[in-house]
């Protein structure tokens, strides 16, 4: 696998397995196709509204098909993805933004009173775009995602050919735990070599499945992303882990290949879930990773 930009991933996988459902959510179920034609809609838009290389462009969504198109579309034009926490308050996402100076901020109505909560910086005359919104904007320009995405002469694949591997691809900011959150810059040569590790060292194929409770702003949730999306697989979200019994049916139905998650969700399912139960219903399963820190022994001899 040689691709040089993080978009690759998707734009190859495409052209490789068009029709493949790459993404599964609840109801949803979106081609490799679907998603990529979606993206370049979502570039397109970017372009016409003046973002241009090294522009940062905010997401801030619940893992969704909205969240994967909005992250390879501001990569597609060469823009820098930031994705921020959705467990921001107004107090910890206003510095954020002052830092950021972005040029368009993604979200949905779910985010609505906390974005009304903070000068989105008219200055910058921010353009915000907003998937179903609810309230009323005076301040800030508002545009509708579905508008957006269903644009009648999407881009072709490659419509900024000038990008480098050494460009920033993402800025992921830091939990805060030890003094305030700080921007890691991720050039696209980190995400890939990164994905290209995982994707050796898993022996990933594009028949893996892999069930997604982890956040996509966190890393290891977009590594998730990257990696199945890379090797033509399919990711499958789940943003209701308070729901366990109902992750561990959905990854039997799924026939979910993998599982990934930090201590505390191994925890989680052993104590909180019928996971004992369905030690013989996952056939498919054939590994499970964990970042996060350190997974305490007695945890891992129960899993």
């Amino acid at each position: 696998m040689n691709s040089g930009l993080v978009h690759h991933f998707l734009e190859k996988s495409a052209l490789k397995f068009p029709e493949k459902v790459a993404l599964v959510q609840g109801d949803v179920r979106a081609t490799y196709r679907e998603i990529n034609r979606l993206a370049d809609a979502l570039a397109e838009w970017l372009v016409n509204r003046g973002v241009v290389g090294g522009d940062r462009v905010v997401i801030l969504l619940e893992n969704s098909l909205e969240y994967v198109v909005s992250y390879y579309g501001i990569l597609k034009v060469g823009a820098i993805a930031v994705p921020l926490s959705t467990d921001l308050k107004p107090d910890g996402l206003q510095p954020l933004l002052d830092e950021l100076e972005a040029k368009v901020l993604i979200s949905s109505f779910r985010f609505e009173r906390l974005l009304k909560a903070v000068s989105l910086g008219l200055d910058a005359a921010v353009d915000l775009v907003i998937k179903q919104a609810k309230l009323t904007w005076d301040e800030v320009t508002v545009f509708s995602w579905s508008d957006i995405i269903n644009g009648e002469n999407p881009v072709s694949s490659g419509l900024v050919n000038n990008q480098l591997p050494s460009d920033i691809a993402s800025i992921i900011y830091t939990s805060g735990s030890t003094g305030k959150p700080k921007g890691v810059m991720l050039t696209h040569k980190n995400i890939v070599s990164n994905v290209q590790s995982i994707c050796a060292y898993l022996h990933l194929s594009d028949q893996d499945i892999q069930m997604v409770v982890l956040p996509f702003f966190y890393v290891m949730g977009k590594s998730l992303l990257n990696s199945h999306f890379a090797v033509g697989g399919r990711v499958v979200i789940n943003n209701k882990f308070a729901f366990p019994a109902a992750i561990l049916k959905e990854m039997v139905d799924e026939m979910v290949t993998g599982f990934s998650g930090v201590p505390s969700t191994y925890a989680y399912l052993l104590h909180r879930s019928p996971l004992r139960d369905y030690r013989d219903k996952l056939p498919n399963l054939r590994y499970c990773s964990q970042a996060g820190g350190h997974m305490a022994r007695a945890v891992k001899e129960d899993l």
